[in-house]
């Protein structure tokens, strides 16, 4: 292929994007274009490159040895397209989207609001995440959600190393005889409950809880209030644990594979900007 004939870009970004999401639909809702559009713009750019760059199956494709060597440059020459627009132009984001489950964004984001609005320069919107909404691998809302951070964003980044211990109020925590005995507060979702703490730490699993919630947010309000033991995530209340709003009643932790990761794509956030988001609301 001669130097002045390069492929075209819309060609380019419709490969880097189905090997990204190993998808010709995917990458076709990602560019904005029909799932025939970008298997054709694919199928003119291997034939002017003179090589196949995807296996095609039947409901899977996969890079070429040759893809896959060729892909690093072609994303480094895109972040390099796409940075130096901004740096020229002034095309950098100037409003950011965070979205997030209500007890991240009261426990963990804003606490952190100050400092993320000061390192970004950027007006920021928060929204409260609708459970069991679809997620979009790509649009322009940086996202938290909790996992193990197996998602297509191209920048991801885990909030903090999760641990559970049971908390409770010093008002309950006063009260005459062993922690394990008391009455217990229970939460819905991922997080190991008591059964869990049981099998790690030989506690008995009885008392049953009476109280069980939805949020995490609920339940440390409802161990904050004196109503119970909860067992907590250790970084969702160092606040909490901190101005004797709560107090931990066992010296272990239980760790937990899986956390609250921070995602977004390009289209949500420059690269200097995500810099400046991690360096605000993760802590190392």
């Amino acid at each position: 292929m001669k130097r002045d004939r390069l492929p075209p870009l819309e060609w380019i970004r419709a490969f880097e994007a189905a090997a990204r999401l190993g998808s010709f639909t995917a990458a076709a809702e990602d560019v904005g274009l029909t799932q025939a559009a970008v298997s054709q713009r694919i199928g003119q750019l291997e034939k002017q490159l003179g090589t196949p760059l995807f296996h095609r199956r039947a409901r899977a494709i996969s890079l070429t040895v040759e893809g896959e060597a060729w892909l690093p440059h072609v994303r480094l020459a895109l972040e390099g397209l796409r940075d130096s627009t901004e740096a020229v132009f002034g095309s950098g984001h100037r409003r950011l989207t965070l979205s997030a489950s209500q007890t991240i964004i009261d426990q963990w984001l804003l606490p952190r609001l100050g400092r993320l609005r000061s390192l970004t320069k950027a007006e920021i919107s928060i929204q409260s995440m609708v459970v069991g909404a679809h997620d979009a691998p790509q649009d322009d809302v940086i996202r938290i959600r909790y996992g193990t951070g197996d998602w297509p964003h191209p920048y991801r980044a885990r909030l903090y190393a999760e641990e559970i211990c049971p908390v409770a109020a010093p008002s309950l925590a006063a009260r005459a005889g062993h922690w394990t005995a008391w009455p217990r507060i229970a939460c819905s979702g991922k997080r190991p409950g008591w059964h869990a703490w049981a099998a790690e730490f030989g506690i008995p699993t009885t008392p049953l809880p009476d109280l069980r919630f939805d949020t995490h947010l609920s339940a440390l309000g409802a161990a904050k209030a004196g109503l119970g033991v909860f067992l907590a995530s250790l970084p969702l209340c160092a606040e909490a644990l901190s101005t004797g709003a709560l107090v931990r009643l066992h010296p272990a932790a239980l760790s937990y594979h899986e956390s609250y990761w921070l995602l977004a794509s390009p289209q949500a956030v420059s690269r200097d900007q995500w810099q400046a988001i991690t360096t605000a609301i993760i802590d190392i």
